[in-house]
């Protein structure tokens, strides 16, 4: 996919001394011959696409500066994409006029950073016998919109075609981005990003591309296979001329990025553009808008994951970059990693997902952040995936790496979530212990890891960290967000309460820390179909009396809630993790759990009843037991699909 949007139509202006051939010029291009009596100015002419080597349409636009005012072929130049300044190579006044008026004429009618592209063009060769095309290279350096000289002859039709072919490539294949005609060399800009493409090509990461990858290249690149002997040619001619660039019988990057400067220079500009504009850039050598971000939309109520064919690059990427085989990504490895994009967008990364104990990431912690900046900041992901390379191959646009869930109320109404991705706000008093859940999650709850030198000063800047659990079999990701609140009567706001499941955290020791997340639930969760988990901190210190009109387990007897989970960091309870998860993935696990609270109720009221006790007791028995087995059946039958 070509994703620089070209110009729609090129606009060729012709200008120059009269009599010099400018009319000529455009009556032979069009009529395949030449006529003698030309009149002092043709019509403007288009030439459909279909008849145009770039299959794009054309205006060519005449001048006479008997007819027109300054300011008419002022408005010409600023209406034009190309220029064409015409001389008679039998005039030397022709040409002069060149340097001396018509290129300062045409700068004084472009903005600087708007400078047209200009082709110079000496008509009339059929009456000398010599060229003229060195007595205007200096003409050339001094003005480095100049794109080319061509001579021609209308009379004869040499090179007429041609003068207007390169004056369309000069519009649609410019040389001044990709190619310093001072310094005969490419551009800064154009070594960088033939340096990305290289690295994207580059399928095994050894710095090398291999016949194999550059056959994927060209096929990419050109929709057509490179014969062996062709190449074998390529690599002849760049060994010839550059040192270092093949070893052990492959391109290296200095080789390639040579190999497009020869193009070049031998006037195939075309081809370097066809290689940029294959992957994503634009005229600015910058890539484009619709390049880096698909257009993926994320209707209220859904979310986004990491499709299948996208865990499958990313897992892919990570293997190519992990050089020394050790399932880890270290900081050399993650930088080069993103060498070929803007920045690195992460930081942080021990507080975030999981690492090993130096803080690199391991494959887990490597899919864990892409998942997580796939569910919270889609467009970021799309970019760097497109920086990445994505498109290469078989691949249309990331919108195929890309899972867009169904809407959340879908999966209340059938009771069972099809997400892999799930959000858990986690809620309670200042220095409740909610940032110690979050470590303890990541299996970092009592190490004390000094910030890397890359990192920035805030832990956790975006509050969040994930991690995969296991959901009766299945791995699922669970994110965990804290939310900052400092007294119970800060509020919260909608995206602060909307998520998959809440954990309302309090500190088991701390009196008054019970009823700031009674209020929160009272608040915002009583009446949603969010599920809700209670849990206490600090479990091995001793437990007090909380000064709430109920007490935590009662309250959670009062409103149908799990009982509180006591959580003590030093044991790293995982099973308060797994029932987020679950809880998440399944809603209906807290709706069975308050129809089984129900019955408890009952079998209560059941021991006052005296007598009649024993049928009570079977009725309850017989309910909770087929409640509990349907939602056996369903989650196993979930499983199944």
């Amino acid at each position: 996919m070509v994703y620089e949007s070209l110009p729609r139509n090129v606009r060729i202006l012709l200008l120059g001394e009269p009599g010099v051939g400018k009319t000529s010029l455009i009556l032979s291009l069009v009529t395949e011959e030449f006529t003698e009596h030309v009149p002092p100015k043709a019509e403007e002419i288009t030439i459909p696409a279909d008849v145009t080597p770039e299959q794009v349409p054309t205006n060519i636009v005449d001048v006479c500066v008997a007819e027109q005012s300054l300011e008419q072929v002022g408005e010409e130049i600023e209406k034009a994409h190309v220029i064409c300044i015409v001389f008679s190579v039998d005039r030397q006044e022709t040409l002069s006029k060149i340097a001396s008026y018509w290129l300062p004429f045409v700068r004084d009618n472009c903005p600087d950073h708007l400078r047209k592209p200009v082709i110079l063009v000496g008509n009339k060769i059929d009456l000398i016998d010599y060229s003229v095309i060195d007595n205007i290279w200096d003409i050339a350096e001094e003005y480095p919109e100049v794109d080319r000289c061509i001579e021609c002859s209308a009379k004869t039709l040499t090179n007429v075609s041609e003068m207007f072919y390169n004056a369309q490539k000069a519009v649609l294949h410019p040389i001044c981005p990709i190619y310093s005609i001072d310094e005969q060399e490419l551009t800064e800009k154009c070594k960088r990003a033939l340096t990305r493409i290289f690295k994207i090509c580059d399928l095994d990461g050894d710095g090398l591309l291999d016949d194999y990858e550059v056959t994927i290249f060209q096929r990419k690149c050109f929709d057509t296979p490179l014969q062996l002997q062709v190449l074998d040619e390529v690599k002849s001619v760049i060994a010839q001329n550059i040192a270092g660039g093949i070893e052990n019988d492959c391109i290296t990057v200095k080789g390639f990025i040579f190999l497009h400067c020869l193009f070049i220079q031998r006037g195939r500009n075309e081809t370097t553009w066809t290689v940029l504009r294959k992957f994503g850039y634009d005229e600015s050598l910058e890539l484009t808008h619709s390049y880096l971000y698909a257009n993926i939309k994320v209707p209220v109520g859904c979310t986004s994951e990491l499709s299948y064919k996208g865990q499958q690059f990313l897992t892919q990427l990570f293997e190519k970059y992990d050089r020394d085989k050790d399932g880890m990504l270290n900081p050399t490895e993650l930088k080069n990693v993103f060498s070929c994009c803007p920045r690195i967008p992460w930081h942080n990364l021990r507080y975030t997902v999981p690492t090993n104990e130096k803080g690199y990431l391991t494959l887990q912690g490597w899919m864990c952040r892409w998942t997580l900046m796939t569910l919270i900041d889609l467009q970021n992901t799309s970019a760097y995936l497109a920086y990445l390379g994505f498109n290469f191959l078989e691949n249309e646009s990331q919108k195929v790496a890309i899972h867009i869930t169904r809407e959340k109320k879908v999966d209340i109404a059938k009771k069972q979530s099809s997400r892999n991705v799930y959000q858990c706000h986690v809620i309670g008093p200042r220095s409740c212990g909610k940032t110690s859940i979050c470590r303890s999650f990541l299996g970092i709850a009592h190490k004390k890891i000094k910030p890397h030198a890359n990192e920035r000063g805030d832990s956790n800047p975006e509050n969040c960290c994930i991690n995969t659990v296991a959901v009766y079999g299945q791995e699922k990701s669970l994110v965990l967000r804290e939310i900052p609140l400092a007294r119970v009567s800060d509020s919260l706001q909608p995206h602060e309460v909307t998520c998959d499941v809440a954990c309302l955290v309090y500190d088991v020791g701390a009196s008054r820390s019970f009823e700031y997340i009674a209020r929160v639930y009272i608040k915002y969760f009583a009446e949603s179909h969010i599920p809700v988990l209670i849990v206490g901190t600090k479990g091995d210190s001793l437990v007090a009396r909380q000064e709430y009109m109920l007490q935590p387990e009662v309250f959670c007897a009062k409103y149908q809630l799990l009982a509180p989970q006591i959580f003590n960091i030093r044991e790293n309870k995982h099973d308060v993790f797994v029932k987020l998860a679950t809880m998440a993935a399944f809603p209906q696990f807290q709706a069975a759990w308050i129809l089984f609270s129900k019955q408890r109720h009952l079998k209560h009221f059941a021991s006052l009843s005296g007598e009649n006790s024993s049928w009570w007791k079977a009725g309850i028995g017989v309910a909770a037991a087929t409640m509990m087995g349907l939602l056996l059946i369903k989650i196993f039958s979930f499983q199944r699909r």
